[in-house]
């Protein structure tokens, strides 16, 4: 079901938020009707484009993002393939994965700051690997770091900063759908152990 789930999402018919709530049910499902429902709204076939289920995205992907003295952001659904650049001189980015449709289970971002920053939102059920170097600056991991399960899609950031940096936070489930200020504070709550299920 696990592999089912991601394919779907591999051809952009699910979100990264809604892969990682359907694939969280999987894990704890009893029954097959418990499973069933996982995948009652998608194609039967993964390839197949029937009118059952949501169409794959035609979007074009997003490739670049640039803030200069300014902001930039990426909320809401939008596709992701490959790779993200973001470059921030004395500005910053907002990028929100939740609602990213990240075909192939992988995404790199790579992060550029020159006095600027860039605040990066994802499901703490992912897995996250962070690279980079930073000089007078830096990076900061916010949220719990459970173990990511099993299948789950690979976030790559790689953060490159002069005096600049960059804060990942790392949402559990109570954060779907809520707002962007919600979000850091849940991810904060869980960090400290606050939230059901955080520890």
């Amino acid at each position: 079901m696990l592999r089912t789930l991601g394919d779907h999402a591999a051809v952009g018919r699910l979100t990264l938020d809604e892969l990682e709530d359907r694939s969280g049910r999987a894990l704890t499902a009893k029954t097959r009707g418990e499973l069933a429902t996982l995948t009652s709204d998608l194609p039967r076939e993964v390839g197949q484009a029937g009118a059952a289920g949501p169409v794959p995205s035609r979007r074009q992907p997003v490739r670049w993002m640039v803030a200069i003295m300014g902001g930039s952001q990426r909320r809401g659904r939008f596709r992701a393939v490959g790779r993200i650049n973001a470059v921030a001189i004395m500005g910053g980015d907002e990028i929100d994965l939740r609602e990213a449709e990240i075909e192939g289970g992988e995404l790199t971002l790579n992060l550029f700051a020159l006095m600027g920053g860039s605040n990066i939102y994802v499901p703490d059920s992912v897995e996250v690997e962070i690279g980079g170097f930073s000089i007078m600056g830096g990076h900061e991991e916010i949220g719990n770091e459970r173990t990511p399960r099993p299948g789950a899609p690979v976030i790559r950031i790689r953060v490159y900063t002069l005096m600049g940096g960059a804060s990942i936070y790392r949402l559990p489930p109570q954060a779907r759908g809520v707002n962007l200020k919600d979000a850091r504070r849940l991810a904060k709550s869980a960090e400290r152990g606050e939230l059901p299920g955080s520890d």
